[in-house]
């Protein structure tokens, strides 16, 4: 191990500095992934109602439900399949399967078309993020876990951002189909074109990084989910954290921009609180996943927590446009202080060989949170009214910092790697 924390084996190195061509082209490609995602943040509930005909809000989300429960149920498989068939061979695999997924969206005859797309989306995203984290997390190491994961998340969300908001402006000017839907084209084939021609696997630099961390077996993937979703407290407190996390996130993209419409705003206008929200949560994660590998997980994750819960309430509660603009900042910032975050705690308790599998666990429940997020939201404000809907959602991710703050391991990530109790 050299002074800068790489650590080195002939010419191959752990680190961002000594691997920053293929950081660099990932960082690349998970724009293309987030740009997939963010074709649908604005103009796809608003689709539903003016293209189809589709009033009830349970049915108006139940693309979101859809893409959640392939994007989850791929996470937990990804991970582990990784082992056998290698990370580029599934980011290559991931591409493939979203290239049709634009063009559905733009020709689409019924509704049950775009499910069905959106279906497909679920596990282009559950393949390719799912790789794009695994493969960053291999080229740094340990000791700058953090920050790698906060560069590979904000890449990924402010292109969910940037493609919200043009996709808005552009069905404002040109209508909701197919001229917004010209995005997917190229970012499904600029992702395919550098994950087939320039991206390299990492599979070497798992190895590299083992080589300092006590022996161990490959574990069946059924050991693994159980250990982190309830054997192991502070594998369980991560998995719980990234669920609410994500049932907000189901809230938001299918809920809000229904709830804003029914305000009167314009589709220009839900553009920006679209984009706004995943725009503060990608660029602040720059910062948030560097600050965890010097000030530790927990805080960051309670404290995001607590903020999104308390924002989520004022965006209920709001009655202006100034007012719905900071409530979505503040749930974007909280998101951008636990999403980095999360992936790097477990990235520190698990052996370098179990961290594959072990991220597809917490992946599966962080994604089911958005079908349990468009689901609650949907038959809640079809019940009982937007504002209900949207607060009952506050309170389950208030309390979900309340349990993280007990369950969450509070030492820093470089105690934590030669702490005795992780495996």
């Amino acid at each position: 191990m050299n002074t800068s924390g790489e650590q080195v084996s002939g010419a191959m190195k752990l680190g961002l500095r000594a691997n920053w061509h293929q950081f660099a082209l990932l960082v690349a490609v998970n724009a293309c992934v987030g740009g997939m995602v963010g074709l649908e943040r604005t103009i796809l509930p608003l689709l539903a109602e003016s293209e189809f005909g589709i009033t009830s809000k349970t049915a108006a989300v139940s693309f979101i439900s859809t893409f959640g429960l392939a994007k989850a149920l791929t996470n937990l498989f990804a991970g582990h399949a990784s082992g056998r068939f290698s990370r580029k061979r599934l980011l290559v695999a991931g591409w493939l399967v979203g290239l049709p997924v634009p063009f559905v969206l733009m020709w689409a005859p019924a509704w049950g078309w775009i499910v069905a797309a959106n279906l497909l989306l679920g596990i282009n995203q559950g393949l390719t993020w799912s790789m794009t984290v695994n493969m960053k997390v291999d080229l740094v190491g340990p000791r700058q876990r953090g920050l790698a994961l906060g560069i590979n998340e904000a890449a990924g969300y402010m292109a969910v951002a940037a493609a919200a908001y043009m996709t808005g402006v552009i069905a404002q000017h040109y209508g909701l189909r197919p001229e917004p839907f010209y995005l997917g084209v190229v970012f499904v084939a600029c992702g395919l074109a550098l994950s087939t021609l320039l991206v390299k696997d990492t599979g070497a630099f798992v190895a590299l990084e083992a080589t300092q961390r006590p022996p161990t077996v490959q574990q069946p993937l059924r050991t693994t989910f159980a250990e982190a979703s309830w054997r192991r407290p502070r594998l369980w407190g991560i998995s719980q954290a990234g669920l609410v996390n994500n049932l907000n996130d189901g809230l938001i993209w299918g809920i809000f921009p229904l709830f804003f419409a029914s305000k009167g705003l314009s589709i220009e206008r839900i553009a920006i609180l679209a984009s706004l929200y995943p725009l503060m949560w990608g660029a602040l994660q720059l910062l948030t996943g560097w600050l965890s590998d010097v000030a530790g997980r927990r805080p960051l994750i309670v404290g995001g927590m607590l903020l999104q819960g308390l924002a989520i309430w004022l965006a209920s509660a709001a009655d202006s446009y100034a007012l719905w603009m900071l409530a979505v900042a503040l749930v974007g910032i909280g998101t951008a202080m636990v999403y980095p975050t999360l992936l790097a705690a477990i990235g520190d308790a698990v052996h370098p060989q179990h961290r594959a599998s072990t991220l597809g666990v917490y992946r599966f429940w962080r994604d089911a949170g958005a079908i349990a997020g468009a689901l609650l939201g949907g038959i809640l404000a079809d019940a009982l009214g937007f504002s209900i809907a949207i607060q009952t959602v506050a309170a389950i991710t208030i309390l979900s910092g309340v349990v993280a703050a007990f369950t969450v391991a509070g030492r820093k990530p470089h105690e934590l790697q030669t702490s005795k109790v992780v495996p």
